[in-house]
């Protein structure tokens, strides 16, 4: 097995079993994209996120609050309930009680280019099953991997619910 290979010709030929659509709350309405969940042959998860219109990078603050970033953190949380200002989302996705960033939920940051980010990840920590009803968060700012128990990142500026593609 492959895994280049074989994850290439799952985004090219394969249909995603899993969606959750991108909407951003009122400040950032025109935040806008997908988060993709495809099943592998390695007993992970395939996860392609692709958004559209976060905040310009002159705009943005980086955890210490002083420096410019472009990367924006991206967890799963436990419940699906997108209703702006999304704080019914739960905490994140945690089926094993771990400390941050070793959270199920816990994804790889976005790096924002003029408001653009497009990322793929493989990920063994859960599976399709585990995920869907449950939401992708798109937080402000970017995650210090260290501040207990969601990485200092803070509001939540996009969410979607994840759903099984039917």
């Amino acid at each position: 097995m492959n895994p280049y290979v074989d994850f290439s010709d799952i985004l090219f030929n394969s249909e995603y079993s899993a969606i959750a659509w991108i909407n951003g709350n009122n400040d950032y309405h025109n935040l806008r994209g997908s988060v993709k969940f495809y099943k592998t042959g390695y007993g992970g998860v395939l996860v392609v996120t692709e958004v559209f219109g976060l905040p310009d990078d002159a705009d943005l603050l980086g955890a210490a609050g002083n420096e410019k970033s472009g990367f924006f953190a991206m967890h799963i949380h436990e419940n699906g309930d997108c209703t702006i200002p999304f704080d019914k989302t739960g905490n994140h996705y945690n089926p094993y009680n771990l400390e941050h960033p070793n959270h199920a939920g816990d994804l790889p940051p976005l790096l924002s280019n003029n408001g653009y980010a497009f990322l793929v990840v493989y990920d063994e920590r859960f599976s399709i099953e585990d995920i869907i009803g449950k939401s992708v968060i798109i937080h402000r700012n970017a995650d210090d991997f260290m501040t207990q128990p969601s990485g200092n990142s803070g509001n939540k500026i996009g969410c979607g619910v994840i759903r099984r593609n039917d």
